[in-house]
């Protein structure tokens, strides 16, 4: 199994009601500001260690856990709302940084709430990392409808457990699971992905299972249509520098193949201070597919004054 350089802690902060999973890297007393690190969807906060282990400083990381991913909690919630996320955000921040601007790394989902928050508190964040971070294709009013009913359908699906998460018997069938959704993650770091991403849990019949730390209500569609309006108002408001990292084999190349025909990038340019790069040889999860090549881009945007 995967070695890690550097060990991190738990840390769990009350926030808006739920006690919020932090993972931490380094020592927070030492007077350096920590990177804070969000992940995306069905992911959790501990998926940004090969990332920390490649850096070269010791510059202090958090990573928490998204409500309803990983060891947060959600207290039952059957859905989830977007902007909840940008709150929890807010509320990470001010705990760890109080007023101070943060250096921010978000992937996937991560990086839009990173987006979102940046644009709506362009005072709180100093420098921006966005891995694969583009927003949703377009919505058209008239999918309104259509949308608010398959949200509604949704819920009743996931109340009679037509929506929930496989199990797998043993802890090597989850590190199968990664390497078969990331066919270039290798076996040593997906085991040990495996014991962070899924928990032992007690079925109904009393049979043990390695159960995925994702709520299931994640998978409900979002009843609120994705409006690229907001989201180029949002990017046009945003301060600081970013850096936009796509993946030559990540999301852009994805939904080319399904047919979505939208310009992500333009969006992205709308951004005043944007820098835009392309790894090569990486997938969507390219923090798991090129550590060492995302930590020096994380490192070389971030140390700039």
């Amino acid at each position: 199994m995967y070695q890690p350089r550097r060990l991190s802690h738990s840390e769990f902060i009350p926030l808006r009601g739920l006690e919020h999973h932090v993972r931490i890297w380094g020592d927070l007393d030492r007077g350096q500001d920590p990177i804070v690190m969000l992940h995306g969807w069905m992911d959790v906060g501990a998926s940004f260690q090969f990332v920390v282990d490649a850096m070269k400083s010791e510059r202090p990381v958090i990573a928490p856990d998204w409500r309803g991913f990983g060891l947060t909690s959600s207290r039952g919630a059957d859905n989830f709302f977007f902007p909840d996320y940008l709150a929890d955000l807010d509320g990470v921040l001010d705990h760890y940084l109080q007023d101070r601007p943060a250096d921010i790394v978000g992937h996937s989902m991560g990086g839009n709430i990173s987006m979102f928050y940046a644009g709506a508190r362009p005072e709180r964040v100093r420098r921006l990392v966005n891995l694969e971070g583009f927003g949703m294709p377009a919505t058209r009013p008239e999918q309104a409808p259509g949308r608010y009913a398959k949200w509604m359908d949704e819920l009743k699906s996931h109340r009679r457990g037509e929506m929930d998460l496989q199990t797998y018997p043993e802890l090597s069938g989850v590190a199968r699971r990664l390497m078969r959704t990331n066919p270039r993650l290798p076996q040593d770091k997906a085991e040990w992905l495996a014991s962070h991403w899924a928990a032992q849990s007690t079925k109904a019949d009393g049979a043990l299972v390695w159960a995925i730390l994702g709520d299931a209500s994640h998978k409900i569609v979002n009843a609120n249509l994705y409006r690229v309006d907001e989201a180029i108002e949002i990017n046009k408001a945003i301060r600081a520098p970013v850096l936009a990292v796509d993946a030559a084999d990540g999301m852009l190349k994805t939904w080319k193949k399904r047919g979505v025909e939208d310009d992500f990038v333009a969006r992205l340019r709308l951004v005043p201070h944007l820098e835009l790069v392309r790894l090569e040889d990486a997938g969507h999860m390219m923090h798991h597919d090129r550590p060492l090549e995302v930590a020096a881009l994380v490192e070389a945007f971030l140390n700039q004054s």
